[in-house]
């Protein structure tokens, strides 16, 4: 493919957005700038969690991130339980705060830090992959608490309007989230039989695009 003229294999909406001061192009038109981060969305929703996908010109720098787990916060925990990789400053005063979202809470701030130290944010993040084991005794990966924990700091404003949307944690009443982030990244997510680190229930790693200087 000529790096020049990258095409969009999703469908575009036509609306123009700001990904951390690089030009994020949303049109009906296929073809893409040198310099452009074209990203694809949901038509009809003002508040998509993801993207269905994400172009970008040939000349776009871009980063992309380790897979990233949880740090061990909280130390009245057991030794390699998944309580263990969970940071209780982050959910005081929450109810019904699942043990996956309280873990993806401290991976998703570990994201943020990796980002700065690369020079990026998280409303510069376009691509993303989160790996989920299910936690012990249940049948299946928490998809929910994962995604109640990725809209603190992804997709929380609404797009037609520009305000910040009040988001859940656990069980609580939605109130605004940890970091406002208009960013919809093209995410996948999947549940795994292993990660790397015993107790470790999420893993993450983002892909950026440094903003257009």
């Amino acid at each position: 493919m000529n790096r020049r003229t990258r095409v969009l294999t999703a469908a575009a909406v036509g609306a123009t957005l700001a990904l951390g001061g690089t030009a994020v192009a949303q049109s009906k038109g296929w073809r893409i700038g040198d310099h452009e981060v074209r990203v694809a969305l949901p038509e009809g929703q003002s508040n998509p969690a993801i993207a269905g996908g994400v172009a970008t010109g040939g000349e776009v720098a871009l980063y992309q991130s380790s897979g990233l787990g949880p740090t061990a916060l909280n130390p009245s925990a057991p030794a390699n339980s998944p309580e263990r990789y969970t940071d209780p400053a982050l959910t005081e005063g929450a109810q019904g705060v699942t043990v996956t979202e309280a873990q993806a809470l401290v991976v998703l701030r570990n994201i943020a830090a990796n980002l700065k130290a690369a020079g990026l944010r998280p409303s510069d993040v376009i691509t993303m992959k989160c790996y989920l084991m299910k936690p012990p005794g249940a049948a299946t990966a928490d998809y929910a608490g994962w995604n109640r924990a990725y809209r603190q700091y992804f997709a929380n404003t609404d797009m037609g309007t520009g305000e910040v949307v009040r988001v859940p944690m656990g069980t609580s009443a939605p109130k605004a989230p940890l970091t406002v982030n208009s960013a919809r990244p093209a995410r996948a997510t999947m549940e795994v039989s292993s990660l790397a680190v015993p107790g470790w229930l999420v893993e993450v790693e983002v892909t950026a695009a440094y903003p257009r200087r």
